[in-house]
């Protein structure tokens, strides 16, 4: 449905953190469902000795979370003018009841569906899962507090690390 270009229009991640790779399906101010190839060429695995075993290549955890929240901050950003996003950062505020069942290897499509279950005024949350290509779940999240933001009510320090 919408790729890439998309993607960066609405947030501001980058290479090597842009950990969404394209939206499928999209009802704005409802639900969200994105999804996520994990490759063994991405940077997390630059470092891995030659001889690791095949369990040494497990995706990171807090990568798993972060593609499903930045998939969160999409559904908020997503029907608000491209002006106004331009200027905003999504902000990180909570997560609670999060539930990893398994680990994620290179070859695997995540699948991530986010909902709002709640949403005040610049501010939403959200809840959903991840699954993997085969089917199965890997993560579940019962909510996470994301707001939308003026990237001016940022320090200094803070801007220059987004």
């Amino acid at each position: 449905m919408n790729g890439v270009g998309t993607l960066k229009a609405l947030i501001p991640h980058r290479f090597p953190v842009l950990l969404v790779d394209r939206v499928l399906e999209i009802e704005p101010g409802d639900r969200i469902v994105c999804v996520k190839a994990v490759t063994c060429n991405e940077p997390w695995y630059q470092e891995l000795p030659e001889h690791t075993p095949d369990a040494g290549y497990a995706y990171p955890t807090a990568l798993v979370v972060e593609s499903w929240c930045q998939s969160a901050a999409l559904l908020a950003a997503w029907d608000q003018p491209r002006d106004v996003v331009e200027g905003q950062v999504a902000l990180f505020g909570g997560i609670s009841g999060i539930r990893i069942h398994g680990e994620v290897f290179p070859g695997e499509l995540l699948r991530h569906e986010v909902r709002i279950s709640r949403a005040l005024q610049g501010t939403w949350f959200f809840e959903g899962t991840t699954t993997a290509l085969d089917g199965r779940e890997v993560l579940a999240v019962d909510s996470v507090m994301t707001a939308l933001r003026p990237s001016g009510v940022l320090n200094p320090l803070t801007q220059v690390l987004i």
